[in-house]
């Protein structure tokens, strides 16, 4: 029914029941390719990956939605299943309806409607940082520091656009710590949904984990910060911090780099 091998398929039903349709999302990433899957269950989103590092990321993904199987409160897809074969990884979730903030920002709406929605984003972070670090995503390292770990294996393996360089600036220009609080490790516009007028739920969550609150709101501002109407909506929404030119620099333009 789908177009994937066979054994794969029929793992797939093992989990989620006989699949009746599908069809291939057009609004994915580059890291994988994304289906929704139609079953007499209902509906649910394959999320399939071929390269070893977008495979790696998708298990980290489905490591997270595991462990967070039992903890509602934190806003993502349910988790159903993860499939690893030879050659590629298959994650399975709940298919939640709802179109990304990036896309939502892109649509005819009202310039008013646009920035009730930045300031909803701003509510939603605000929410997700201000919640007690839960226990099945608390971690041993330091996280900044595994960050700066990751980028020196993507720079040996040529998987970053990141050098050496900027690397080593990062590591002696670390900002002065700050609360450690649940992040999302990726918080862009592209990676929160918006389901009736707000931003409701988080995907991508392979970064998911307690590390610098300011990471998060360094990528969520980066589309607005040279657009005062909305960075101020988003500052309407999220009011526990505002990072200063300096952290923003050195999360978005630097940090993010290798990521």
């Amino acid at each position: 029914m789908i177009d994937l091998a066979y054994n794969i398929q029929n793992e797939i039903e093992k989990i989620i029941g006989e699949i009746h349709s599908f069809d291939l999302l057009e609004e994915q990433g580059c890291t994988s390719e994304v289906r929704r899957l139609v079953t007499i269950n209902g509906c649910y989103l394959l999320k399939s990956a071929y390269n070893e590092r977008y495979r790696t990321w998708l298990k980290a993904e489905a490591q997270v939605l595991e462990r967070l199987t039992h903890e509602r409160e934190i806003p993502v897809p349910a988790y159903y299943g993860y499939i690893e074969k030879m050659d590629s990884s298959h994650l399975i979730m709940s298919f939640e309806e709802g179109i990304t903030l990036t896309a939502a920002l892109e649509s005819g709406l009202s310039n008013s409607d646009k920035k009730a929605l930045v300031k909803s984003f701003g509510q939603f972070l605000h929410h997700f940082h201000e919640m007690r670090p839960i226990e099945a995503l608390q971690r041993e390292n330091d996280w900044l520091e595994e960050q700066f770990l990751k980028a020196q294996n993507y720079i040996e393996n040529g998987q970053t656009e990141g050098s050496l360089e900027l690397l080593n600036k990062l590591k002696s220009q670390k900002p002065l710590p700050v609360q450690q609080t649940i992040i999302h490790g990726d918080c862009t516009t592209d990676n929160v949904l918006v389901i009736d007028g707000k931003v409701e739920l988080f995907i991508d969550v392979s970064g998911m984990t307690v590390g610098d609150p300011r990471y998060d709101e360094s990528l969520a501002i980066s589309p607005f910060v040279d657009n005062p109407e909305y960075l101020h909506a988003f500052y309407e929404g999220y009011t526990r911090y505002k990072v200063s030119k300096e952290e923003f620099l050195y999360f978005n333009e630097g940090l993010y780099e290798f990521f």
